[in-house]
């Protein structure tokens, strides 16, 4: 009979981890979350420090009786869950929720899935974290209470069973707010002007040169007749160099991902949801079969930290001296400061968990998907602990017409530095380097051509997923586990729809977010959401406890919530009236001749007939300018 009981969240995992273990030890595993909030009522007491009340998932039952039986014939429980506030609280329902003696328990945690770490992990057990608990507790107790109560509110308002969230509001607004600012766009116009110049050597090279400066001050083209000026002011002029600059740049290599830039980097070269990311990540974390044995490829996926263990940098250095050379290996091993408010710097940045597993060497283990984002990975890894890029540049000052500086750049590599393991990664390379022929002060040049060109400024673009995981992270809300999440969630409650790659809202999801910030302005503030993962950090280092926390949060929060109870139905209301022509808000129905009413739908706002179900006449608003009559919808 086995003496110790391991736990972990996952089947997979549990199968790499019992194979590396002996027969003393026996693997289970809880499947995710085996206890959570109850679906109906808001299960939360708020008049007793907030003390939430949990039940079983009926669906683990079984699974946590399982895990009691095993315990009970155990010496020892090692609760081996991820090693994230998550992780900490899916170890602690377990106990709860299947009575396990407090005395047998040891908790472990390790950020890759391989024989050392889990046997350097059991030899390093710890007690459970009651603050990364209560952090954690803290967090499903907030959404809860803003989620539970603001929903009802939204729904009566609109007539339309509607939701509302902590962060996945802050997230609608965002894309909203980016919509508003494309749609009150003006473009302006500019020009700006190339000249094509030729060396009056044998060779006559030829090479392009951009307008500069028009008498030591930048150019101001924003019309044709500008630019025509400057045309005529430019015939027949002479063109001479006037300066020669040369020098060298380092192009750096990026840190290795983080869960934000590795969903960025898969969307963009991969064409991968960051659902899709996640989940693939999440086979490579937990282990592949690799010739009988389950290895875990990567570190664990959800973090926010760039922190590389010495461990693995010292490996990586020596894979990079033996493959490329020591010319390619830096002198210290680079360190990358996290650009994350409020980054978990004990976690690692996603890596290999072994840089001579290659991309190559895992080809016939992986499946095509599994394969192509273990070598991005890979490859980002072993690039961020390279040498720079190496390059001569060159930039020449040409004079024409005195008053008219065009200046011409180019760049020669001359070092590969990462490049040599990640060559296609231009994300640094605003244009496309040309090369500058040796040219000399005083030397004349042919001009070939002149090559005016007309411009408009463009609107900021709308949030592509990674895009707007991106800007939730840059504001400090969210964190790595929940971003997936929230852009899969504001999708599937119809409030965004996903249009060539890009996220736009719809109709109703501008009239929720109208309503939601004319009513719970401070919950709809990025400013105040992003404070309040500040605060749930405080509990989870110990520095704030949790009834204090919530307490605060819920002192400013339920007077906003009494007033909205009176106030949302009449913003609501305006928010649907938004924009709309006072004609239409006084038609009548044409069939029945009742009143007609504003209401919305994913498609956007129609009017329909206050007769309904008895008839159903409408008039769609998404075009306000041409309305359209649906008849019978």
């Amino acid at each position: 009979m086995p003496k110790h009981l391991v736990i972990v969240e996952s089947p997979a995992k549990a199968k790499t981890i019992g194979k590396y273990l002996g027969k003393d030890y026996r693997v289970k595993a809880s499947v995710g979350h085996v206890r959570d909030l109850p679906r109906k009522g808001l299960s939360v007491d708020i008049e007793n420090g907030f003390l939430p009340t949990y039940q079983v998932i009926k669906a683990k039952i079984k699974i946590l009786q399982e895990i009691r039986d095993a315990a009970d014939e155990s010496d020892l429980v090692y609760l081996a869950a991820d090693p994230d506030r998550e992780g900490e609280a899916i170890a602690w329902h377990v106990v709860e929720g299947a009575h396990i003696d407090k005395s047998k328990l040891r908790r472990i945690s390790f950020h890759q899935v391989t024989k050392a770490a889990v046997l350097e992990a059991l030899a390093k057990p710890r007690d459970l974290d009651r603050d990364l608990i209560d952090a954690q507790q803290a967090r499903r107790v907030l959404d809860r209470l803003v989620g539970y109560q603001i929903s009802p509110l939204l729904s009566k308002s609109m007539r339309k069973r509607l939701s509302a969230g902590r962060v996945q509001s802050v997230a609608l607004r965002l894309i909203v707010d980016r919509e508003r600012e494309i749609l009150a766009f003006v473009p302006d116009e500019y020009w700006t002007l190339e000249a094509e110049l030729q060396r009056r050597t044998e060779g006559k090279e030829r090479f392009r040169a951009h307008l500069h400066k028009i008498a030591a001050q930048d150019p101001e083209l924003h019309s044709q007749s500008d630019i025509d000026h400057v045309l005529d002011a430019l015939k027949g002029a002479t063109y001479t160099v006037t300066q020669v600059k040369k020098g060298k740049r380092q192009r750096r290599p990026s840190p290795p991902f983080i869960t934000s830039t590795l969903q960025a980097g898969a969307g963009s070269k991969l064409h991968l949801s960051p659902r899709q990311t996640m989940r693939l990540a999440q086979q490579l974390y937990e282990g592949i079969d690799l010739h009988g044995e389950r290895v875990g490829l990567i570190t664990y996926m959800r973090t926010d930290s760039t922190h590389v263990a010495p461990s693995a940098q010292k490996e990586a250095r020596r894979y990079v001296s033996e493959h490329y050379g020591g010319d390619y290996v830096p002198a210290k091993p680079p360190y990358y400061r996290s650009r994350v408010s409020h980054a978990q710097e004990a976690h690692e940045a996603i890596r290999p968990t072994s840089v001579f597993r290659t991309p190559e060497a895992m080809q016939g283990y992986l499946t095509p998907q599994q394969a192509r984002l273990y070598d991005l990975i890979w490859r980002r890894f072993v690039a961020s602990q390279m040498k720079p890029a190496l390059y001569d540049t060159i930039s020449v000052d040409i004079t024409a017409a005195k008053d008219y500086l065009f200046r011409a750049t180019g760049q020669t590599l001359i070092f590969p530095g990462f490049l040599a393991v990640l060559p296609d990664d231009k994300a640094k390379e605003k244009d496309a380097p040309q090369t500058i022929p040796a040219l000399s002060v005083d030397e004349l040049l042919d001009l070939i051509q002149l090559i005016p060109e007309q411009h408009f400024t463009q609107p900021p673009p709308r949030y592509s997923e990674p895009t707007l995981i991106k800007a939730l992270e840059a504001n400090g809300v969210g964190r790595p586990s929940t971003y997936a999440a929230i852009v899969s969630v504001i999708q599937d409650r119809g409030y965004v729809v996903k249009k060539k790659g890009k996220l736009v809202p719809t109709g109703l999801g501008m009239v929720v977010c109208d309503t939601l910030v004319a009513t719970f302005a401070t919950i709809m503030d990025i400013g105040y959401t992003a404070g309040m993962e500040g605060r749930l950090d405080q509990v989870a280092s110990g520095e704030l406890r949790y009834g204090m926390m919530l307490d605060d949060f819920y002192r400013t929060f339920e007077p906003q919530l009494i007033a909205a109870q009176e106030m949302m139905p009449q913003a609501a209301q305006q928010a649907l009236l938004a924009d709309l022509p006072e004609e239409l808000r006084q038609r009548t129905c044409p069939k029945c001749g009742r009143p007609l009413q504003v209401r919305v739908s994913k498609a956007g706002r129609f009017l329909g007939c206050t007769g309904y179900p008895e008839c159903r006449y409408t008039l769609d608003l998404s075009n306000p300018d041409k309305p359209t009559e649906v008849v019978d919808e």
